[in-house]
């Protein structure tokens, strides 16, 4: 049997990219496609074991490098443009386009859906709503351009797959279709406990916008008794660093070595933003490490209150502050916060993926 992985791009290596190595880790003779495939060397031994994508014509389009994302309104026709006619089953990794790839009748689409598209659906205001004149009309069009095409192209998956229960309900609500939840993998062997932990809060992610990093530094500006460290690099970087106060340190991106050495030491991780699911969360718990997260998206479905962390209700710097407060009174075990999310491992991911494609196809 033929099979066929398609990612909707490989420029980094974040969450959908450590669910698509656990998937070439179990077909590994498998073909890999994808809009565009700019890894560097250390991130493609890491995401593909150093093979490469079939990339689409967006990779040799002028700046296609950095400024991919500008050629958003060709990206149906670009996953289109992939001929996977020879292969028996295709497994798409989806938060875009991947799911859209054509096929025919007596092939196999298997979608494992982090979300229906962001930008089309749950995101559209929040991409649209500061763009000024002609951009914002430019942008509008192309966006329900592409809402209509991700609506049409439904039928060309056969089976979907949910990152959570979160994005379950979100594909049913979106597409009216039913799916099943097969939860990321998280490399727990990777991030061990340490029951230890010193006198700061920590925070890790992309500083872009839906993240809500700034979100967590505004509260700590209003704590300055309390230390925050903060890894992560993006656009908001600048921003964050122009508001953040003495007591709190921005690292900017970091390796992982030094990234699960502040997991493991934080006396509690900090995370505001509305996941699909949330790996680095659950990284965390891995450690042994508290989480302060939303009551929202997948973190509502991965960290129990009172038992493994604490939830805040809303975004805002108050809701947050009130529940490092709540935090400071509870006397959390770190050995059951770490045993709790072995459920996540990737030995279990693989065995359900597994057991899911060969429920539904002859291999």
């Amino acid at each position: 049997m033929k099979i066929a992985i398609v990612h909707d791009w490989l420029v980094t290596n974040a969450g959908a990219e450590k669910v698509l190595r656990a998937i070439v880790d179990i077909y590994p003779d498998a073909d890999i496609f994808s809009l565009v495939d700019f890894l560097n060397d250390k991130d493609r031994a890491d995401v593909l074991n150093n093979k490469f994508a079939k990339s689409s014509f967006i990779q040799k389009l002028p700046f296609a490098k950095k400024h991919f994302r500008n050629y958003l309104p060709l990206f149906p026709r670009a996953i289109e443009s992939f001929d996977l006619s020879e292969y028996d089953l295709i497994i798409s990794s989806s938060w875009a386009v991947a799911k859209g790839v054509k096929k025919r009748k007596n092939q196999v689409h298997i979608s494992y859906c982090y979300t229906p598209i962001r930008y089309a659906w749950d995101l559209y205001d929040e991409y649209t709503s500061n763009l000024k004149q002609p951009k914002k009309f430019l942008v509008q069009q192309t966006l329900r351009y592409i809402k209509q095409w991700d609506i049409q192209t439904l039928r060309r998956v056969d089976f979907f797959i949910a990152d959570s229960k979160f994005v379950q309900n979100r594909i049913k609500k979106t597409y009216d279709r039913d799916s099943v939840v097969i939860y990321p993998p998280v490399d727990t062997d990777k991030f061990t406990l340490k029951e230890k932990k010193d006198d700061f809060y920590f925070t890790a992610s992309r500083l872009v916008s839906y993240k809500k990093t700034k979100l967590i530094v505004e509260a700590f500006n209003k704590m300055p008794n309390r230390a925050l460290i903060v890894i992560g690099s993006g656009e908001e970087y600048d921003s964050i660093k122009a508001i953040a106060k003495d007591n709190i340190t921005l690292l900017g991106y970091q390796e992982d070595e030094i990234l699960i050495k502040h997991m493991q030491r934080a006396k509690a991780f900090v995370y505001a933003a509305i996941e699909d699911f949330g790996i680095v969360p659950i990284e965390a718990m891995s450690c042994g490490t508290p989480v302060i997260a939303l009551n929202d998206g997948g973190t509502a479905e991965t960290v129990i209150d009172g038992i493994t962390g604490v939830h805040f209700e809303k975004q805002t710097p108050e809701d947050i502050i009130k529940a490092v407060n709540l935090f400071e009174s509870l006397q959390l075990d770190s050995k059951k916060i770490s045993h709790h999310v072995k459920t996540y491992s990737t030995d279990r991911f693989k065995d359900e993926l597994r057991t899911f494609v060969n429920s539904k196809v002859k291999i």
